[in-house]
């Protein structure tokens, strides 16, 4: 049956509730719930980790004995197993609902359709699909780690209107970051910030701007963003900015090579030093098969986000220069993408966005879809705009089984 222009004002008030959980989820789905007869809403919720409870059973709380033959409108396929709380399918059936409508499965292969199937045994009218790209584009970091055990990646630059990041060092003061974009657009890249639970850089941006990578948006998250350089001799300076504001917020992820003085330094600062194997040179060959440079031993990116995912990072946000930009798209590890824009021009004699084959103009081609935003700020003699440009270059959701609603 098609659904209802009630059902999808309800769905889209779930979808609501749960975007609002941005940063208060993590590791887990953001989720919201909505309960309802006809168009009057029973109860409604959302799940916020550190209050345990799913979506499902705050608006069962909150709808008491009105639950009894309501329609549940829920985000994301209720939970059929045990986890830091009992099923929700159970919940919804135990309250007498008599229709439960989702938006999207679950990503997990192993229980997607297991919770529709439980509520459609007990006699239920249990149907999926409603306003489902909304529903999965607010959980594709949790639908890659749970595919994988890996965050979900994104890139950021800020690029000149030629697609360039920066002038050369000798041409900048050293130690302090270079702004292309306006305040507007800065502010922009904070809420993406907030939006991941960790933040990426390479020893080069650390060196050359001393940057601090915290969350400025203001806005409320469970966790602190999770800082990460990777620096593969350990170079990180013990007074930076970084080192200064740790506070449990900060990982540095060198080889197991790098001097045991300069990882004992760190650690001395209250900074997580993560010590991992070096590429062997066969290993740091690029997408076209160049060795970069077999004398200097690199870190296996992968390794890297592996151990990011087993600490319950669901996304990253990286935000690096050149090298890192390059080694992460020839990884194939770049699961989305967001340049900014400005109008400067700063010509070949500058930084490049990453290695010759990836021009950022060429990469916005391959983007499975562009979303563009404008954000003007003012500059002597007028307005200026910066662009954003955004989008992913892969579906976190692609491995998941296609799976329909239980049939009879």
């Amino acid at each position: 049956m098609p659904f209802s222009p009630t059902d999808y004002a309800h769905m889209e008030r779930a979808l609501e509730l749960a975007r609002a959980t941005l940063g208060l989820a993590s590791p887990n789905p953001q989720v919201g719930c909505v309960l309802a007869h006809g168009n009057v809403i029973a109860g409604e919720g959302a799940h916020r980790y550190d209050a345990r409870d799913h979506a499902e059973i705050v608006a069962l709380k909150q709808a008491g004995e009105s639950a009894v033959g309501a329609t549940a409108y829920v985000t994301l396929e209720p939970c059929s197993h045990h986890g830091r709380t009992g099923p929700c399918a159970n919940a919804l059936i135990d309250a007498g609902v008599s229709r439960v409508v989702t938006a999207t499965l679950d990503p997990n292969p192993h229980v997607a359709g297991q919770g529709m199937a439980r509520i459609h045994n007990a006699g239920i009218v249990a149907e999926d699909g409603l306003l489902q790209p909304a529903a999965r584009a607010m959980n594709d970091a949790f639908a890659r780690h749970i595919l994988t055990g890996l965050p979900l990646v994104t890139l950021k630059s800020a690029l000149s209107v030629d697609g360039r990041l920066a002038p050369l060092p000798i041409h900048r003061p050293a130690g302090s970051p270079f702004w292309l974009t306006g305040t507007a657009a800065r502010d922009e890249v904070h809420r993406f910030r907030h939006a991941n639970d960790a933040i990426m850089t390479g020893i080069g941006t650390v060196l050359a701007d001393d940057p601090i990578l915290s969350d400025r948006s203001n806005l409320p998250r469970r966790r602190r963003l999770l800082r990460v350089v990777l620096d593969t001799q350990c170079r990180t300076p013990v007074g930076s900015r970084l080192v200064e504001s740790a506070n449990d917020d900060l990982v540095v992820f060198c080889a197991t090579t790098a001097p045991n003085d300069r990882q004992r330094a760190l650690r001395q600062r209250g900074v997580r030093v993560e010590a991992l194997p070096a590429l062997r040179p066969e290993q740091q060959a690029s997408s076209d098969g160049v060795v970069r440079d077999a004398k200097r031993p690199e870190l296996d990116l992968r390794a890297v986000l592996k151990r990011l995912g087993e600490l319950e990072v669901l996304s990253a946000l990286l935000e690096a220069g050149p090298g890192l930009n390059a080694a992460f798209l020839n990884g194939g590890l770049v699961d989305k993408v967001v340049l900014f824009f400005a109008e400067t021009e700063l010509g070949e004699a500058s930084i490049p966005f990453a290695d010759a084959a990836h021009n950022p103009f060429a990469l916005i081609e391959q983007l499975q879809s562009v979303d563009r935003c404008d954000f003007q700020h003012e500059k002597e003699g007028g307005r200026g705009v910066d662009a954003c440009v955004r989008g992913s270059l892969r579906d976190p959701w692609a491995e998941t089984f296609v799976l329909t609603s239980p049939t009879i």
